[in-house]
């Protein structure tokens, strides 16, 4: 068993979104790709989509999840579960409060953003 600490994970800073890799390939795992997320208040990604299935565990805040244009709101314990190839935007619901959990899907995950295909650093 390999233990991959959140003190020693890589921090990717996206505007006001920080990523933190957990289990990913770079640290140890081979079939899952599991980071934390950490979102200032008001903070929100663009709209993108992604190969594989993520669900979004939620540990503190509430945030927003826009799925093919419906909003679904996930608050602290809860899940927000993205299909492949739905398009997808998060934002942090609170302009006072950080939203922070942890996304889990499957090494090897690509998205596309903008018309290109990218593959997320925080999930290597």
């Amino acid at each position: 068993m390999t233990v991959a600490t959140l003190a020693d994970a890589p921090a990717f800073a996206n505007g006001d979104t920080t990523t933190r890799s957990l289990a990913v390939p770079s640290r140890g795992s081979s079939e899952l790709a599991v980071w934390a997320f950490d979102m200032n208040p008001g903070a929100s990604g663009p709209e993108h989509t992604v190969d594989r299935e993520e669900v979004f565990v939620v540990h503190s805040g509430r945030v927003v999840g826009v799925l093919g244009g419906v909003e679904h709101v996930a608050e602290a314990g809860d899940a927000l579960i993205v299909s492949p190839n739905t398009p997808f935007a998060l934002r942090n619901a609170s302009q006072t409060e950080r939203a922070t959990g942890t996304v889990c899907t499957s090494a090897g995950i690509t998205a596309s953003l903008n018309g290109q295909t990218i593959l997320p650093p925080w999930a290597q």
